[in-house]
């Protein structure tokens, strides 16, 4: 009889903390995940190259951003307006802009200023700033 008491109460002592984990695991929110991959000197400017990631579960059929472009020093060099195009679900897809007239040594941050234009299945959704989230491989920080 005392066997069986300890016996259950180390069963109930194992099997606690993996109900706990059960429980707290939550599904990962949509993620529309904007990372700035490489930038590199070309005879025009810096090319700026993006991957963008739709994880929301939802083809959109426009992104639009406004990125503002600061130097090393921190000023503003150049507004822009970038269209990602079609994003579809669950898919990557590589972007390229060039800031013309400046090396990539110059580059300091990039900031996404907000969403310009977003479409999801012929509306205008509000996915494309909800769910956005950036990251960056380069010394080029990208930030909103």
């Amino acid at each position: 009889m005392l066997f069986r008491r300890f016996a259950f109460a180390a069963l109930i002592a194992t099997a606690t903390p993996a109900v706990a984990l059960a429980q707290s695991a939550e599904p990962p929110s949509p993620d529309l995940s904007v990372e700035l991959n490489t930038v590199e000197d070309i005879d025009a400017g810096c090319l700026l190259t993006f991957l963008v990631s739709n994880q929301t579960g939802v083809p959109i059929e426009s992104a639009v951003y406004e990125l503002v472009v600061f130097d090393a020093s921190g000023s503003v060099l150049r507004l822009t307006v970038n269209d990602m195009g079609e994003l579809p679900a669950d898919r990557h897809r590589v972007r390229r802009f060039v800031q013309p007239d400046t090396t990539c040594d110059n580059l300091g941050r990039v900031l996404i200023n907000g969403t310009n234009a977003c479409t999801v299945d012929g509306a205008e959704s509000e996915i494309c700033s909800d769910a956005l989230s950036l990251s960056s491989r380069v010394d080029v920080e990208l930030f909103r």
